[in-house]
């Protein structure tokens, strides 16, 4: 069975090869080098004119430089023909590995040569009386046919592990010996792309700079690195058509940020982007990669991938490159952006998403408390009254008087980070942010924490290579995880519910497995909640006391107060603890209050879309997918298909009939696909 041609998007590479062509570049703008033809608006690239690539000629004579991902030939006779006149020079013997043809046109678009010594005989060869040559040896060169129709060199291996010379070869020559009209003709075109470790002369002084430097305007990478990164984004170009990808270079030629985004995160960003929670825990954390994720919640309350990068520093100018990238390639602008306090960060998120909340994890605050508290004398007395001020408070006021009573009896009034706290509290202390949505990120609960995607996954001293593995087990364990949350939400029953209460009923057939139960527990805390009164009536506008036995200090129950506005005349219900700017549903105070008016349905304002079990296929069908796609556009294409085809997937996961349909009706539009390319050719 064969690969089918994807229609590799052209990739105007990242990196620049070692030539006299690299020095003479542009240096008016910052150079930003995208994988994708879909358009995108970043304001501070100013060389979009630059020419992409510069053709140069092998005369005879020259030594040939190594092979280098982003060169590109005219043929496949042109980039064996280079290879192996390098193989002879350098003194080993070329050996074509696999190649992939078209399955109709049987015309060739992939290749990989390799050392005549790669892999090792088969068993059966094993007792023939020739002599074992091969060594395993892993040098290489991946090439692929792109759209330009010409022919490039995508992965790149040099590293032999034998001994090299010609002596070694001299009994048998190539399959091809490389004749100088050969070393004449053969056309190299080598594209503007960043420098990338094993691909220049090792005495290069560009790549002594990118190797040792650590400025905050390169990219602080070890050796062999940035091959990893290109040849890793190739590769998923190769399998992922979807994916996009972007590098920034500096001035010098050298590697700044990069930006990442595969076809999953795309589709998941256009159904999940009203909050997104932007982590930058491992640069801040001087973790070995500057990795920056930006993670949203899914329909189930799992967080998913919306994007990655990697930075050369905390500063504005990287964390604004990042967001309009990301801004211009996803087409959105979130409703809520949380973070850990950073300035740099801040003042980025101002610039390119000034209308957004911009919120502070609490979480990352009170993991710090024992870091910036741990080393004063009363520290037990000071957590307990910061831990009260920050969880126990429900009003403005009540928050304050908290705060005041903790920073002077305990004598911190003039701690650095407390006085910062406080001055940022309107962005961080739960008591202030009842009007912003969160859709489960702010964890105002004691013992609510907000994990990193990669969290089993990325240690400090995680090398980059080994997280670009990693990254993708990480990724195929969170899809396996909603996929498996789809199927059990639909299969969802009513034996599942534990009180006779229409609330729980009504939202058993629209939400989520997941999001159901978490609701469901609000539900079953109704019984918690002993007294609703109605303590103050303006016309529609009522507010109810809503008393609820509480678990306090030392596993004592407490009761506590909660006041509810219900707007009679519109069905409006909001309580002080502000459930449901925080998680998305309604609380056990707010049901109640509902129930004590004769409600038997939760209003469709509280309902909300973004946890149904169907809302990615309703959401697709809301925002046109029947409608106008453009013809050119083969991002917008792939989008709009993808989303296509998620109903036949979801229904046809169900049983293992409806599976068997489903797979025929695919199997069936594959072949109409096809018969399409028939036609043409």
């Amino acid at each position: 069975m064969e690969r089918s041609d994807s229609g590799d998007v052209d990739v105007q590479a990242s990196a620049y090869l070692q030539t006299d062509e690299a020095h003479e570049r542009d240096n008016s703008g910052e150079a930003l080098v995208c994988s994708s033809n879909h358009e995108i608006d970043v304001s501070f690239s100013q060389n979009e004119q630059r020419k992409s690539e510069q053709e140069e000629h092998l005369v005879e004579g020259k030594e040939f430089d190594a092979p280098a991902v982003g060169m590109e030939f005219e043929s496949y006779d042109d980039a064996y023909n280079y290879y192996n006149c390098y193989a002879n020079e350098v003194g080993f013997r070329v050996r074509v590995k696999n190649s992939w043809f078209k399955r109709r046109s049987k015309e060739k678009y992939g290749a990989v040569l390799c050392c005549s010594s790669q892999g090792f005989k088969r068993v059966n060869d094993v007792n023939r009386v020739r002599k074992e040559t091969r060594t395993g040896c892993p040098a290489m060169v991946r090439m692929r046919q792109v759209d330009s129709k010409r022919w490039r060199v995508l992965e790149v291996t040099l590293d032999h592990n034998h001994s090299l010379g010609s002596k070694m070869y001299k009994r048998t020559g190539t399959k091809r010996k490389c004749t100088d009209s050969e070393a004449k003709t053969v056309k190299l075109y080598k594209a503007r792309v960043m420098d990338i470790g094993n691909s220049v002369n090792p005495n290069s002084t560009l790549k002594k700079q990118f190797l040792t430097c650590s400025s905050p305007d390169v990219l602080n990478l070890r050796r062999g690195d940035s091959t990893a990164i290109y040849n890793y984004f190739c590769r998923m170009q190769l399998t992922n058509p979807n994916f996009f990808y972007l590098m920034d270079i500096n001035d010098e030629g050298q590697l700044r940020n990069v930006f990442w985004a595969d076809a999953f995160s795309r589709v998941s960003c256009s159904y999940f982007n009203d909050v997104i929670f932007i982590d930058n825990a491992y640069i801040s954390g001087k973790f070995e990669i500057p990795l920056v994720t930006l993670v949203g919640v899914n329909h189930h309350g799992q967080t998913t991938l919306l994007g990655c990068g990697l930075l050369a520093g905390e500063t504005v100018e990287s964390y604004h490159w990042l967001l309009k990238v990301w801004f211009g390639l996803m087409k959105c602008s979130p409703q809520t952006i949380v973070t850990d306090r950073c300035k740099p960060l801040e003042a980025a998120i101002s610039q390119v998403f000034p209308r957004c909340h911009h919120r502070f994890s609490l979480t990352h605050i009170m993991r710090k408390v024992p870091e910036k508290l741990g080393g004063l004398l009363n520290y037990d007395g000071v957590r307990k009254a910061f831990t009260k001020a920050v969880y126990e408070t429900l009003k403005v006021v009540d928050f304050e008087a908290a705060w005041g009573f903790m920073v002077h009896s305990f004598g911190v009034i003039d701690n650095e980070w407390l006085r910062s706290l406080y001055e940022d509290r309107a962005k961080w202390a739960p008591v202030y942010l009842i009007d912003t949505f969160f859709a489960g990120m702010a964890t105002c609960r004691p013992g609510e924490t907000l994990s990193p995607f990669f969290e089993r996954y990325v240690h400090k001293q995680t090398p980059l290579r080994e997280f670009l593995d990693k990254y993708e087990l990480a990724l195929h364990r969170k899809h396996r995880e909603e996929t498996l949350a789809d199927l059990e939400s639909l299969r969802l029953s009513t034996t599942e519910l534990k009180t006779k209460c229409s609330f729980e009923t009504q939202l058993s057939r629209v939400y989520t497995r997941d999001m159901f139960k978490k609701f469901q527990v609000e539900v079953e805390e109704m019984y918690s909640c002993f007294s609703t009164t109605q303590v103050h009536v303006d016309g529609p506008l009522v507010i109810f006391l809503v008393k609820e036995r509480v678990q306090g200090e030392s596993n004592r129950r407490e009761i506590r107060d909660f006041e509810v506005l219900y707007n009679r005349s519109v069905g409006e219900v909001r309580c002080i603890c502000s459930c449901f700017s925080f998680y998305g549903y309604l609380c056990r105070h707010a049901l109640c209050v509902l129930n004590f008016n004769g409600v038997e349905e939760i209003p469709l304002r509280y309902v909300l879309p973004r946890w149904r079990k169907d809302y990615k296929r309703v959401h697709a069908s809301d925002n046109g997918l029947t409608g106008f796609v453009d013809g050119t556009d083969r991002v917008q294409r792939f989008d709009q298909l993808y989303k296509g085809a998620l109903g036949v997937v979801e229904e046809g996961a169900v049983s293992l009939e409806r599976y068997k349909v489903a797979m025929q009706v695919l199997e069936q539009s594959l072949d109409r696909v096809h018969s399409v390319e028939e036609k043409q050719e």
